[in-house]
């Protein structure tokens, strides 16, 4: 490891909106702070959201700029993006940002049932081959994780340049009968005014640049309702 990387680790552990528990404690116990985010974190009642993969929290960041009455949490397993998204947050003065260093299989250890108002899924790994299917984020094992702790009828959003990920994950919500609240295979083919939409990432731009349709998919999870593969 890099002298620069092995200063941001040490740098990382002392900044205050960032958590990294142990690995091999989630497997088998709760979180401290599962049902207790918003009393003993953030000191407030406001709504909680997620964004799953969050990379450097650029997405997390703008939405937390746009909703300072909302509790932003951005979990990602790399910690060398976890570190430019809190450093930003910092230095920018963003209070209402947590970063959470973990696998997002382990995501039920950390928050209680109704906790969650709102996850967003930006650019996930679409895992394409169909043996890989069941790792997808949109995928039946973790959407039932999900319903653990999303208030029921919360709201789930998926944004892909991906549109194997897209139609996998739309056939899921149809043949479940979710209920749809937007569903695009090209975000910018005409003008939005749509300021959550309109934030757009590094890798978005990216992709954008290449030609690529950006799609996007939202849609509400019944917690009352086990998620089943479609068929």
């Amino acid at each position: 490891m890099g002298k620069k990387k092995k200063a941001r680790w040490a740098e990382m552990l002392l900044f205050e909106n960032v958590i990294q528990p142990d690995i091999n404690d989630i497997r088998t116990h709760k979180h401290a702070l599962k049902g207790k985010w918003n009393s003993k974190y953030f000191k407030n009642n406001n709504p909680i959201v997620l964004e799953l993969g969050c990379g450097k929290g650029e997405y997390t960041l703008e939405l937390a700029k746009l909703f300072p009455d909302k509790n932003f949490t951005g979990i990602d397993i790399k910690g060398a993006r976890i570190w430019r998204g809190a450093k930003t947050a910092i230095e920018n003065k963003i209070p209402n940002v947590l970063f959470l260093r973990t696998r997002i299989e382990f995501i039920d250890s950390f928050f209680s049932e109704n906790e969650v108002d709102e996850i967003w899924i930006t650019f996930p790994d679409p895992f394409s081959k169909n043996r890989n299917s069941g790792k997808r984020l949109t995928s039946p094992f973790f959407l039932n994780s999900y319903r653990k702790f999303l208030k029921d009828k919360g709201i789930i959003h998926l944004k892909t340049d991906n549109k194997g990920l897209f139609d996998y994950t739309l056939d899921i919500v149809k043949s479940n009968n979710l209920e749809i609240l937007n569903a695009t295979d090209n975000l910018y083919s005409g003008v939005t005014d749509n300021k959550i939409l309109s934030i757009r990432t590094y890798y978005e731009n990216t992709y954008l640049n290449e030609g690529k349709n950006i799609h996007y998919l939202a849609f509400m999870l019944n917690s009352k309702k086990p998620v089943k593969d479609a068929g």
